[in-house]
Formats: C-alpha cells, sequence, structure tokens
C-alpha cells in the first residue's frame, strides 16, 4: 500500500511544470512539504510499516524525499534568477553614479509666470510674435511718426541692409498682428516676451530685456475698466494693501496715456532710499488704446474701444527680489540663480 503511495506521489511530483509566479509556488510548497503537505504523509504512514520491510521501504521514501526537495528547489531557484534579470533589465545603465543637483527656475522666468498666471484668471490669453519684426507692426501701426525718436538708430537695431526689418523694440508689435487678424473684438491676450534696444550696458540697462503687455478691445471698455485691472494684477503680485496712483504720461499709441505706481514693498509707503523717500515706486505704462491704432489694424474705434498695458518683467522681479543689476539676469552665475531655488 505505502509502496504504491510512494510511486504514484513519485510520478506527480514529476509531473509537474515550473511555477510562474512566487504565489504558485508557495501553494506548491505547502502542498508537498509542509506539515500537512503529502510528504509528511507518506513519513507518517511509514511508522506503520512492518520491521521486516522498515529498510527497503525507508529507502524508497529517502528517493522520494530527495525528489520533492530537487524539485522545489530547482522551482525557487528559477524564480529567483527571473526577478533578478527583471531587476536589471529595469536599471537605467545610463545613469551617472552620482546625484547631479537640480537646476532652478529664472527669475524672470518664475516672475513672468507669476504675471501670465494674475492675468489668466481675467480671462487673458497668451498671444506670440516674432522677435525680428518689420517697420509697420513695431511703429507704423501702433502710431508712430515718421520722425519719432524711437525710430532712431539710437534706440532701434536694424537687421541687414533693409530699413523696414528691425528686432521688436517692444511686445506691441504682437498685439497689432492680434488686432490685425480679429478685426470683431473681443480680443483679450497678454504678450510675453523679448525685446531689443541699442543701449549701453550697465547696472540700469542692457540692450535686451523682456516685457509682458496686455491687451483688451470689446464694445464699451472704459478707463475704469483699466484701473480696476491694473488694482487688482498690484495687489495679487505685490500684496493685499498695496495701493495705485496714475499719473498722466505719454505714449504713441495710447490716448489718455498713464504711467502706473504702487505704494513701496519695502517701506509700505513711508519712504525709504529704495523709492526716494517717496512712498512710491513707478511699475508700468498704460493707457486706452488710441483710435487710430485700431483703424490701422481694420478695427471699428467707434464701435470698439480697449485698453494696454505694458511693464518690464525685469522691474518687476528687482521689485520682488531685490536686484540691483540688470547684468545679473543674463550672465548665468550660479551663485546668484542659485538663491532662487525655493521661489515658484
Amino acid at each position: 500500500m505505502i509502496r504504491e503511495q510512494i510511486e504514484a506521489l513519485k510520478a506527480e511530483i514529476s509531473a509537474l511544470s515550473q511555477p510562474a509566479t512566487a504565489e504558485e509556488y508557495e501553494a506548491l510548497r505547502l502542498k508537498y512539504t509542509s506539515k500537512k503537505g503529502a510528504l509528511n504523509e507518506v513519513i507518517k504512514a511509514f511508522k506503520e510499516v512492518p520491521a521486516g520491510d522498515k529498510r527497503e521501504v525507508g529507502m524508497l521514501v529517502n528517493d522520494l524525499k530527495k525528489a520533492v526537495e530537487e524539485k522545489m528547489d530547482g522551482f525557487k531557484s528559477t524564480l529567483e534568477s527571473s526577478a533578478h534579470s527583471s531587476k536589471l533589465d529595469s536599471l537605467d545603465l545610463t545613469r551617472t553614479p552620482e546625484p547631479l543637483p537640480l537646476g532652478t527656475r529664472h527669475p524672470l522666468n518664475i516672475v513672468r509666470d507669476q504675471v501670465i498666471d494674475i492675468f489668466a484668471r481675467l480671462g487673458f490669453s497668451v498671444a506670440e510674435g516674432p522677435e525680428i519684426e518689420d517697420d509697420w507692426h513695431v511703429f507704423e501701426a501702433l502710431n508712430f511718426a515718421p520722425d519719432h525718436p524711437a525710430r532712431d538708430m539710437q534706440d532701434t537695431f536694424y537687421v541687414g541692409h533693409k530699413p523696414d526689418i528691425l528686432l521688436r523694440t517692444h511686445t506691441s508689435s504682437v498685439q497689432a498682428r492680434v488686432m490685425e487678424q480679429n478685426p470683431n473684438p473681443p480680443i483679450r491676450i497678454i504678450c510675453p516676451g523679448r525685446v531689443y534696444r541699442n543701449e549701453a550696458i550697465s547696472a540700469r540697462a542692457h540692450c535686451f530685456f523682456h516685457q509682458v503687455e496686455a491687451l483688451y478691445v470689446d464694445e464699451h471698455v472704459t478707463f475704469q475698466d483699466l484701473r480696476q485691472t491694473l488694482l487688482y494684477f498690484a495687489q495679487e503680485m505685490f500684496g493685499k494693501d498695496t495701493k495705485i496712483r496714475l499719473r498722466p504720461s505719454y505714449f504713441p499709441f495710447t490716448e489718455p496715456s498713464a504711467e502706473m505706481d504702487i505704494t513701496c514693498n519695502i517701506c509700505g509707503g513711508e519712504g525709504c532710499a529704495f523709492c526716494k523717500h517717496t512712498g512710491w515706486v513707478e511699475i508700468l505704462g498704460c493707457g486706452m488704446v488710441d483710435p487710430n491704432v485700431l483703424e490701422a489694424c481694420g478695427i471699428d474705434s467707434k464701435k470698439y474701444s480697449g485698453f494696454a498695458i505694458g511693464m518690464g518683467i525685469e522691474r518687476i522681479t528687482n521689485l520682488k527680489y531685490r536686484v540691483d543689476d540688470l547684468r545679473l539676469f543674463s550672465e548665468n552665475d550660479l551663485r546668484f540663480l542659485s538663491q532662487f531655488a525655493a521661489a515658484r
């Protein structure tokens, strides 16, 4: 009886196939080698074998035990080898042996994205245009007279030998392009980008810098809409206690025009060296879009009106982070850039 049981179990073990998972292996191990397993049942039955047959049957039991253990060990070894190979396949052998420090966002990008985010909450979308522009979009369409000082070579970089191809001096050229393409407003855009002017490089000036300009054109847009937009922007960017004031100014493409000051975010308006003890700091220019600009771009100025806002990103960054040398923004000095690792 026990001999038949041993032969049957040995044949069953021999027919087993490799388990695909560790769970399947564990189920087989419990079935055949645990205390309640098939092998242990044979060992228990061996105790009832007559003394004269124990030697012969004992050898059969030992052979069975060896067969079961070899089978289980083979299954386990194959699974471990497969798992190791899978782990090796998942390794990136191109990685450096030492961790590399992560870079930081540039302070100008941080502030630009903050400005875009604030205007996005008011429904403004981002519009972009070429940095190499023509005279029409940079000057003519924006109501610049032919003898305007900004056309002088002292201010503008002209490209090649053509007098009407230049590096844009402001991102207002993007506004002109958008208005041309959308003669039937509403238009509500914000235009971030790099601009160029032929100026000597110093701590306070550079031959290239960055602007963000906003444009809103629709029916019944008023100066009060402009003022409320500016107040919202100033308080979102510099804090809820920030106050603004508008001073009359002149820009060829807006009428009326204004420059906006905010209460100094260093002294809170009390007066300090940064604000020259006035309590106010200028941050941007703005105004209602001149009807001549609307007409030049194909928009009916009798039906539509709008406002425009323009600011330098470097100026806003200076106010937020107290950077007093514009050259730092373009020199890629890691000692300077690493200070903005925690900025959002």
